[in-house]
């Protein structure tokens, strides 16, 4: 291995610098160079701060309508559980009526049998007339006692039968006066 002279070296070193320097000035900018790429990056940042607001706003705006499709969804998804729900119930029910129909017309065949057909209409014939026949003595009291003794004051007075007079006073209020015993006309 040969060693190399200090003079050497020194050139070595120097060319290496050298090269570096010329590296870096094809690398380097120069002031105008620096002062463009300045005004690059303002205008960039400039338009990255009106983009923000706006990028900010389309989602805000995004996410409002993911809200309402949610609300809609959910919406939709009530409304269809709840009418699975009632048409279950529907179905439930019809099928419980149709078997208590199916029971009450078992046990009408059995009492029909039991007791014999001519004797059931009867009794339920009696049945169905004592009832109407309560109905219609009820009806009849209710209508008797709908007209009290004052409307019938109010209304008859003055009429031959129902032997009253009408007798008006001074101040325009009036009232109904029965005679004990009347003078007949003719006797004055």
């Amino acid at each position: 291995m040969s060693v190399k002279d200090p003079f050497q070296q020194l050139v070595d070193e120097i060319t290496l610098i050298r090269q570096d320097m010329e590296r870096l000035k094809r690398t380097s900018l120069d002031k105008e160079d620096a002062e463009a790429l300045h005004e690059m990056l303002a205008e960039g940042v400039d338009r990255m701060c009106k983009v923000g607001p706006e990028v900010q706003k389309a989602v805000e705006m995004r996410l409002l309508g993911v809200a309402a499709v949610l609300r809609e969804e959910t919406a939709k998804a009530a409304a269809s559980a709840a009418e699975g729900a009632i048409a279950k119930t529907r179905t439930e029910s019809l099928e419980a009526a149709r078997s208590l129909s199916q029971a009450a017309g078992e046990a009408r065949r059995q009492a029909w049998r039991y007791f014999g057909g001519f004797w059931v209409w009867l009794a339920s014939m009696l049945a169905t007339g004592a009832v109407l026949g309560l109905l219609l003595a009820y009806g009849m009291e209710t209508a008797k006692s709908a007209l009290s003794v004052d409307d019938l004051v109010r209304y008859n007075c003055g009429r031959s039968w129902f032997g009253g007079q009408v007798v008006d006073q001074d101040n325009g209020s009036s009232f109904c006066a029965f005679w004990i015993r009347q003078v007949p006309q003719g006797e004055n």
